[in-house]
């Protein structure tokens, strides 16, 4: 049989129709399947947090493999049991057609694989790309989605990040840092509002205490005065805590110099 030379209709002769309630059903189940699966896994990780990144890599690896398994399965399933093997050559030049046509697609598609396999960052992960920083989603065939802190979902292509930089605030890990500053006034005691900032820091419901609070002083100029910055360092339990716990440090730290009579200067309340 030449290959080459088959135009359409003989391509159709090929396949058998008796099959497709087949293909249909596999194609069905399968999607289905993918469904219930990545529901699960998404119900165990809201369950066990602290299994939750786990979770989802697993869910973005199956899902992966079995698009990928559908794909070869479905058309395979379609074919005459006598025909497959001689179009093994045919199938080899349709997908460098392909390939060359989609090479788009083809190269997110690439990029995907890459991204589960090099994970510069995971599903789960807080990371800040083109302007956008907010939770990864879905790492899929074609894109990666990011939901922002302000709840906007963003798709991304994934061949982007084989290009440009991508910073991950936590890295794999369910905790992440958070870095919240406080202005004084510049003569304001320093050990004073450093100790009290820690211990603020410390004592919140959102603090992970496994990794250190640290806090650093230095003098900045905002607008035209010359004042004191402290910055505390610190970790939150759960990435998906980390506005309510920024909220949480800044009211009581603001408090807290107050009461201890640290006032902040009037600029920066302002700004």
């Amino acid at each position: 049989m030449d290959l080459g030379s088959l135009d359409a209709g003989q391509l159709l002769e090929l396949v058998s129709f008796q099959r497709l309630p087949l293909a249909l059903a596999i194609a069905v189940i399968g999607w289905v399947a993918i469904a219930v699966v990545g529901r699960l896994l998404d119900d165990l990780g809201e369950r066990f947090a602290d299994r939750r990144l786990t979770l989802k890599k697993v869910k973005a690896l199956l899902r992966f493999g079995a698009y990928v398994a559908l794909g070869l399965i479905v058309p395979l399933t379609l074919l005459r049991e006598t025909d497959r093997e001689a179009l093994v050559p045919l199938f080899a030049t349709l997908g460098l057609g392909l390939g060359f046509a989609f090479r788009d697609l083809v190269a997110s598609l690439i990029a995907g694989v890459t991204l589960l396999i090099d994970e510069p960052f995971q599903v789960g992960d807080r990371v800040s790309f083109g302007g956008y920083y907010g939770e990864v989603t879905e790492i899929g065939l074609r894109s990666v989605r990011l939901v922002t802190l302000d709840d906007n979902l963003v798709t991304i292509p994934n061949s982007k990040f084989l290009t440009e930089s991508v910073a991950s605030a936590n890295a794999g890990a369910l905790d992440c840092m958070v870095v919240v500053g406080f202005t004084l006034q510049l003569d304001a005691d320093v050990a004073t509002a450093r100790a009290l900032l820690e211990e603020v820091a410390a004592t919140s419901a959102y603090v992970y205490l496994d990794k250190p609070v640290v806090t650093v002083a230095e003098e900045k100029v905002v607008g035209l005065h010359p004042l004191l910055v402290v910055s505390v360092k610190s970790y939150v339990f759960d990435a998906r805590h980390e506005k309510a716990y920024v909220t949480d440090l800044t009211a009581r730290g603001r408090r807290a110099l107050r009461e201890a009579g640290l006032a902040l200067p009037e600029v920066a309340e302002a700004g």
